[in-house]
């Protein structure tokens, strides 16, 4: 859903282009439902080449690596143009990174990241939520009471639910 909200934000802050990776089509529904232009299905080289024949083989400005895989890291720096940035917001899986600082420095790549400060948006975005500016509801696939949520875990866990929204009634 970290993917999905970025393409989100994307739009909010006026983005012209905004290309999502993914192949769950229900994902991918919701990306361009949220304001992704285009839509790549493909991994690794085959997704670096098809963002690159989008980008008339520039590359993207911005990339948000939402992931966490070695895999996913190296798919964003590649397709991130020289001069680009990298936001990586993926709780790392595993211990490698995929970030080959040789390749960052040489295409001077910026990459930033860490936990985001949630707090410090709200008072930026809830009004945008509440007057339906933005819909963030797509993510929220499932319903659950407090008594739900090992379930709601589980159906995250075994991706029968994207998010799971816990209700106190």
């Amino acid at each position: 859903a970290v993917g999905l909200c970025a393409v989100l934000a994307a739009r909010r802050l006026g983005a012209e282009r905004i290309i999502a990776l993914g192949r769950h089509e229900a994902r991918t529904d919701i990306a361009r439902r949220f304001g992704a232009t285009d839509v790549v299905a493909e991994r690794g080289d085959a997704a670096v080449e098809a963002v690159r024949e989008l980008t008339r083989g520039q590359g993207a400005h911005a990339v948000v690596e939402a992931v966490g895989t070695e895999q996913s890291m190296r798919t964003a720096l590649h397709i991130a143009r020289d001069g680009g940035a990298i936001g990586f917001v993926g709780v790392p899986h595993g211990s490698g990174t995929g970030v080959d600082l040789g390749v960052m420095f040489n295409r001077n790549v910026a990459l930033r990241g860490g936990v985001a400060p949630v707090r410090t948006y709200i008072p930026e975005l809830l009004p945008d939520i509440l007057d339906g500016t933005i819909d963030p509801s797509p993510v929220f696939d499932m319903t659950v009471g407090l008594e739900g949520v090992p379930d709601g875990y589980k159906a995250m866990d075994e991706r029968v639910a994207l998010k799971v929204l816990v209700t106190t009634d």
